[in-house]
C-alpha cells in the first residue's frame, strides 16, 4: 500500500510540474529544490525526486547542483529549432483535430479565445498562457495521432517557460490573441486550410517577437 501511494504521490507530482511547465509558470533559468518541492505539493522527497528526474530525461529540465534541478534557458538559436519543428508539426496536428472536435470541445475551444482576450485586456500574463497552452493543446489533444501529440507536447514542455519572455514589453500585448481568434474563425467555418494557417501564423509571428528578445 505505501508503494502505491508513493507511486501516485510521484505521478501527481510529475503531472503539477510539467502543467506548470506548459503554462509558463516556471521560469527559464529557475531552479527547483526537492525539499522545497516536497513541501509544496506536501510530498515526502522520493516520488519528487522521481517526478524531477523523469521531467530530465525527457528534457523538459536540466540537472544543476546542490541536489536540484533547473528550468533550461533557452538561446535563440535553440529556439528557433524548435520553432522550426513546431512549425511542422503543430499546423498538422490541428488540421487532422478539426472533422473529429465534438461540439463541447469547440465550445471550449471558442471560451478559451474569449478568456485570452480578457486576459489581454487586464494584462494578466499568467492567466493569458494559462489559456494559451489549454486553447493549443487541447486542439491538438483531438487529433487522433498519439504519436504526433507525443512529439508535440515534448515541444511545449521546453518552450513553455520561454513565452513568459512575451510580456517583457507591454507594447507586445495588443496582437497576441489575433492568429487565435483566426483559428476560431477557421473552426467556426470547418475549414482545416484555415486553420493550420492560422496556427502556422501563431506560431511564426511569436517566434518573430521572441527571437528578438532572447539572448
Amino acid at each position: 500500500m505505501h508503494e502505491e501511494t508513493e507511486a501516485n504521490r510521484q505521478l501527481q507530482v510529475y503531472h503539477a510540474l510539467r502543467q506548470a511547465l506548459l503554462d509558463g509558470e516556471l521560469m527559464p533559468g529557475q531552479r527547483l529544490k526537492i525539499r522545497d518541492l516536497a513541501e509544496h505539493y506536501a510530498a515526502s522527497t522520493m516520488p519528487v525526486r522521481a517526478a524531477l528526474q523523469r521531467l530530465v530525461a525527457e528534457g523538459a529540465l536540466r540537472s544543476a547542483p546542490q541536489r536540484s534541478v533547473q528550468v533550461p534557458v533557452l538561446r535563440r538559436e535553440e529556439y528557433q529549432q524548435l520553432l522550426s519543428v513546431r512549425l511542422a508539426l503543430e499546423p498538422m496536428a490541428a488540421a487532422q483535430a478539426l472533422p473529429r472536435l465534438t461540439p463541447d470541445e469547440r465550445a471550449a475551444l471558442g471560451a478559451l479565445v474569449q478568456r485570452m482576450a480578457s486576459a489581454l485586456g487586464q494584462q494578466d500574463a499568467a492567466e493569458y498562457l494559462r489559456g494559451n497552452a489549454d486553447f493549443h493543446l487541447r486542439l491538438y489533444r483531438a487529433c487522433g495521432n498519439p504519436v504526433l501529440l507525443r512529439l508535440i507536447e515534448g515541444l511545449w514542455l521546453q518552450v513553455g517557460p520561454v513565452f513568459t519572455q512575451l510580456f517583457n514589453d507591454q507594447r507586445l500585448h495588443a496582437g497576441l490573441n489575433t492568429a487565435h481568434e483566426a483559428a476560431w474563425a477557421a473552426i467556426q467555418a470547418d475549414d482545416s486550410h484555415a486553420l493550420a494557417r492560422a496556427i502556422h501564423d501563431d506560431l511564426a509571428d511569436c517566434g518573430e517577437l521572441l527571437a528578438h528578445l532572447l539572448p
